[in-house]
């Protein structure tokens, strides 16, 4: 007897008229997860399992986003770690209101400009010292779990130390990326990454038990278990011991800054993103820019829309990158960029026939008063429906490569984009926040509510803008949506893109046609960065959630508490 829904080809009845089809053909690889319960999807399937957990021991979105980027900090150390930085949008579902999270350091009190050029330094080794502004990381757990946990350190931290200290296989895609030549002998780096001198492989059980032991600290501790005492004595140390100017204030002294989200209303649905010092004005950008443009018409992927998205990402990066900064340094005009007027402005410069292969950022007088690619993105859900978006970051893989001896984890090196001329946005000064690349990002219409991220130094707005495209233009679930074919510009000039070989070939003919210089990339390129999403449906209390398949990632949903059927 065949099982339900199983049938041997003989057994099917014969056809006599042709069938209409109910559904559209399948054109995605993975299936969206679906349940009542909570989710939480990341780029590395223990970090999905451990924030899961968090969810069936009664924690909360919050807990279970704490939870899972701290196993995300051991499992993938080449994109993120407790040496990086952390920004969040937090959606609370019985309010309906939308908080943001800016957890990035800021530099060390002493690093200004006039410093480095009494020091005859002229230009910042991206991988130097000078890169390396506080890690706000740990600070970002501290502010979301005060605010918005349920859970403490110790139970957050749990299954990032069992697994620091007991160990874990490599996975296929963690294991080729594993060991960066560029860092081999940065101070710290072999002997944390590469045990006993041999680089790990597919399969072969890594153990990092010095991470085990930073990560106890902050369980005993709380934030001054990172920020204060032995952990940050030694850190501080180390940094000075290779010329830095770090000091025992500038890490003990700082604090993120809860801000108000910026958004867009992208053809009803209204898109959020975090104000600078973030790209994210960027992404929103590129939203009022394409919104003048009828894409679904056009058709997905199709020359004319990935025309038009291209152009306007050179559009808005240039806007970016002229006027963001730390607005704690001096004003950055987010209203003026984000203005609906100037999306069409900026698209009636969008020759539809021609790539445009050097853009000017916007003169914003007229608008005024007069008066990098290494990151994790990671959502969770809980029951609820309320909604983390969170993403984390060493900036260029391993960061600067560098390990103090005993912690376990590299430092990023997101202050490499500052700049060394006096009276610009991003120029350097002391206790100042780089212009930043990670961005979490959340969309919501009606009763749907999406919490989303693709992460990808420069990458990311652009690929923000695409998923939202995708979702909406093009009636993509936000599996389909983040599996579909991207295009990405790492440069903010020039003609050069990079594609995704899915793309059709007559189409990325067609835009070398328009001037475009197309290179084409595998299938499921890592240069496209790779995302996760979540959505709460709360007319009828479900959720779902997807995963890039660029990624060892996986969504994985929360187990309900049941009760034992045996007899008693």
């Amino acid at each position: 007897m065949l099982s339900l829904g199983v049938f041997a080809q003989d057994d099917l009845p014969a056809p006599t008229t042709p069938a209409a089809p109910t559904t559209p053909p399948r054109e995605q690889a993975r299936s969206m997860i679906v349940t009542q319960y909570g989710i939480v999807a990341t780029s590395q399937f223990l970090a999905s399992q451990a924030g899961a957990k968090m969810l069936e021991s009664g924690g909360n979105a919050i807990d279970a986003a704490i939870a899972a980027n701290a196993v995300v900090g051991l499992t993938q150390p080449y994109v993120n770690g407790m040496g990086g930085d952390l920004f969040a949008i937090i959606y609370e579902a019985k309010t309906g209101k939308v908080y943001g999270l800016n957890s990035s350091g800021w530099t060390p009190k002493a690093l200004t400009i006039e410093y480095l050029k009494e020091r005859k330094v002229e230009k910042i080794d991206p991988r130097g010292v000078h890169t390396i502004t506080v890690p706000g990381c740990v600070a970002g757990w501290d502010a979301l779990r005060k605010r918005f946990g349920t859970k403490s350190f110790p139970e957050l931290l749990e299954s990032a130390v069992f697994y620091s200290e007991h160990g874990f296989p490599l996975p296929e895609i963690g294991a080729r990326s594993w060991i960066t030549q560029l860092l081999i002998n940065k101070p710290g780096y072999r002997e944390t990454y590469m045990p006993g001198g041999v680089r790990p492989r597919l399969g072969d059980v890594f153990k990092n038990p010095a991470l085990g032991e930073s990560l106890r600290q902050v369980a005993a501790k709380g934030r001054d278990g990172y920020y204060k005492g032995k952990l940050a004595e030694s850190m501080v140390k180390f940094l000075r011991e290779q010329g830095g100017a770090h000091t025992l204030e500038d890490f003990a002294e700082f604090e993120p800054e809860w801000v108000e989200p910026i958004s867009t209303t992208y053809r009803g649905w209204q898109v959020y993103e975090l104000p600078p010092n973030g790209q994210g004005v960027a992404a929103l950008s590129m939203l009022n820019i394409m919104e003048n443009f009828p894409l679904k018409d056009y058709g997905h992927n199709s020359a004319a829309a990935l025309h038009v998205m291209i152009e306007a990402k050179k559009l808005a990066y240039a806007d970016m990158a002229r006027y963001v900064g730390d607005p704690r340094f001096g004003p950055v005009p987010v209203a003026q960029m984000l203005s609906k007027d100037l999306g069409k402005q900026r698209a009636k410069t969008i020759d539809m026939d021609k790539a445009s292969c050097k853009v000017l950022p916007t003169d914003l007088s007229a608008y005024l008063d007069a008066h990098g690619r290494e990151t994790i993105y990671m959502s969770a859900i809980d029951k609820e429906g309320n909604i983390v978006s969170l993403i984390q970051s060493n900036y260029s893989g391993y960061g600067t490569g560098m390990v103090a001896p005993g912690a376990g984890f590299s430092f990023h090196n997101r202050g490499a984009g500052f700049e060394l001329t006096s009276g610009k946005p991003n120029s350097l000064a002391g206790r100042k926040r780089p212009l930043h690349t990670i961005i979490p990002a959340f969309m919501r219409k009606d009763e749907l509510a999406i919490g989303f991220g693709i992460m990808g130094g420069w990458n990311q707005s652009q690929a923000h803008a695409q998923f939202v495209a995708n979702v909406v233009d093009f009636g993509m679930n936000v599996q389909m949506a983040l599996e579909a074919a991207r295009f990405t510009k790492g440069t903010f000039e020039g003609c050069d893109v990079q594609m995704e070989s899915r793309v059709a070939d007559a189409v990325r003919q067609e835009l070398a046609r328009r001037g475009h210089v197309v290179t084409p990339l595998g299938g499921f390129a890592t240069a496209m960065g790779n995302g996760e999403a979540v959505m709460r449906d709360a007319k009828r209390g479900v959720n779902f959630a997807g995963s890039d398949p660029r990624t060892d990632g996986a969504a994985i949903p929360e187990q309900p508490a049941t009760q034992s059927l045996k007899q008693r």
